[in-house]
């Protein structure tokens, strides 16, 4: 599969929007509530999506002209990794954090801290992230995550 990762784009609202509500409700439902999957989807509509683009370094997955991952840094914080149910699995996470990653050197972050799903923290310690403690927003468990980066 050819992916390319690129800075996202405020016409990629929508698509990536659609991605990280598709990931919800076909990968995270095994491990949150209906009403914890409809909480964070309401923080990922195209309008909340394009809202972010401005404020953080949003990167997108793409194969072809499809939209099937997304990433961003918000100053040392990796947040919104999502990447398409069809298309999990094949590296694609993987890419877009190596990209997180060279962006973080770039601007000379030592460490990265991820807020992880339940359903994220194995994908994360692959990468050589260790869980620190865990975080709650009412009955949402996120797992806060760390690695020091080699400069």
């Amino acid at each position: 599969m050819d992916c390319t990762i690129r800075p996202a784009r405020e016409d990629d609202a929508a698509d990536i929007s659609g991605v990280v509500w598709r990931a919800l409700r076909e990968t995270n439902a095994k491990d949150y509530t209906d009403e914890i999957i409809a909480r964070v989807e309401r923080s990922f509509s195209p309008d909340a999506v394009r809202e972010l683009i401005g404020k953080r370094a949003v990167f997108v997955a793409t194969v072809g002209e499809r939209v099937v991952g997304t990433a961003s840094l918000d100053g040392s914080v990796v947040r919104t990794v999502f990447v398409a149910p069809d298309v999990q699995g094949r590296g694609i996470g993987r890419l877009l954090m190596a990209e997180i990653e060279r962006t973080a050197r770039g601007r000379s972050i030592a460490a990265l801290t991820v807020p992880s799903s339940v359903t994220a923290e194995s994908f994360y310690a692959r990468l050589g992230f260790k869980a620190v403690r865990d975080s709650y927003h009412g009955d949402e468990r996120t797992i806060i995550m760390e690695r020091m980066l080699a400069q």
